[in-house]
């Protein structure tokens, strides 16, 4: 059998791989255009996306949408998904089982979209990709990893919670059009923060 987006979606929503079936609503698989040229992984659904069975549709979720207009892009050009596929009771951390039971959902939905650029959004999403690191140290670069462009965002919910964290974000953002325009050259190229130590790049 061919796998799909929608096959995947199929199986999330009859998953009891882990414990959060028991708890949830709705499952949210992700949603956006099979042949995006950019996936955004958050780490997972919250109140309205459990509601709703969609992504990013809370304050968090209109943050981003403001992100990507100022982009000149819009929600329906991108893949948007989480790590995990079904809400944390009372929205707290996903668990090491919760996250390797939505792994291969995850894992499938990258291969299939094969997109030119990974934006990972919060530190559950970015372990992902970058184990280890920090998103305070590597927010805003753009590394290479398997052979696809990942980089690395504070999750727009930081934002609501801490106005410094909506400069920093907004700024990443910028960063978005150029990255992509050098992916789809396959030429990673992002600018080193001055201030930063050069041993930073050789967390990766």
């Amino acid at each position: 059998m061919t796998d799909s987006l929608s096959q995947i979606a199929s199986e999330i929503a009859k998953c009891e791989k882990c414990k959060l079936y028991s708890t949830r609503k709705r499952t949210v698989p992700g949603e956006g255009p099979d042949n995006a040229k950019i996936m955004f992984i958050g780490e997972g659904p919250g109140y309205h996306e459990n509601e709703q069975g969609r992504p990013f549709v809370g304050q968090a979720g209109k943050f981003l949408d403001e992100l990507l207009a100022s982009i000149k892009m819009k929600r329906a050009d991108v893949f948007i998904a989480n790590v995990v596929k079904c809400r944390p009771p009372q929205n707290r951390d996903p668990e090491p089982d919760e996250l390797a039971s939505c792994n291969d959902y995850l894992e499938r939905q990258i291969a299939l979209i094969n997109p030119k650029a990974i934006v990972t959004l919060g530190r559950y999403s970015m372990e992902n990709f970058f184990p280890g690191a920090k998103v305070s140290s590597i927010h805003g670069q753009a590394k290479k990893v398997k052979g696809r462009l990942v980089v690395a965002m504070f999750h727009p919910a930081a934002a609501l919670h801490q106005p410094k964290y909506r400069t920093l974000i907004e700024e990443d953002f910028k960063k978005l059009p150029e990255y992509i325009t050098l992916a789809e050259k396959e030429v990673v190229a992002a600018p080193a923060k001055p201030e930063e130590p050069p041993e930073q790049m050789s967390l990766f």
